[in-house]
């Protein structure tokens, strides 16, 4: 068998495959609710493709957590692994940042109106965020290693785009979930609407 040949025959094998990998799903809109029925808000969902080829993951809004009336805002916030985030302080007092979760523990020192600190988030998962001069101030960042990840509106919605079809996990985080790390997972097929009801706490 001539050379020319096996090099057609290997390209139409790998056909197939290419045309798998590429194909992708219709949107996935998924609703979290609580026990009652009533829509959460601000639960990150995640959706873990396995046949996706991984690559640069980017998000449509900035990897930042201002320090806004005495609190983080957004309270919530889903970066990449890897991301650094930017923390402005725009109140007229100081403030100061830590966080004793396992995938990022670090601190910043005090620091004042119109400056900024910033932190790389290397490990993926839940980090909860405190300062140690206004008990009350919390914020959360969930770190994450798919590009097919958000949080969810006053409504409970959230929609994914793009995510590879065929079976996946999802996962939903919220700081108030009963479970453990605040997260629960089940699988499902890539595309449609879905409905995930959690326990909170």
């Amino acid at each position: 068998m001539s050379m020319r040949i096996l090099t057609v025959l290997a390209v139409l094998l790998a056909l197939p495959v290419s045309i798998a990998w590429a194909a992708t799903s219709g949107p996935v809109r998924v609703q979290v609710v609580d026990e009652r029925g009533v829509p959460v808000r601000d639960a990150v969902v995640e959706l873990d493709a396995p046949t996706w080829r991984g690559g640069r993951i980017a998000f449509p809004w900035r990897a930042a957590m201002a320090q806004r009336e005495e609190q983080f805002v957004p309270g919530t916030l889903v970066i990449a692994r890897g991301s650094t985030v930017a923390f402005p302080n725009l109140d007229k007092v100081r403030h100061s940042i830590y966080s004793f979760s396992k995938p990022a523990r670090f601190e910043i020192d005090l620091y004042g109106r119109d400056q900024t600190r910033s932190h790389t988030f290397s490990v993926a998962g839940a980090v909860a965020l405190g300062c140690n001069i206004h008990d009350t101030m919390r914020g959360y960042i969930r770190v994450v290693d798919t590009p097919f990840a958000g949080k969810t509106d006053a409504n409970g919605y959230v929609t994914l785009i793009g995510a590879p079809s065929g079976a996946a996990r999802l996962t939903v985080w919220h700081p108030r979930l009963r479970a453990p790390g605040g997260e629960m997972s089940k699988q499902i097929t890539a595309s449609g609407n879905h409905k995930f009801a959690v326990r909170l706490r």
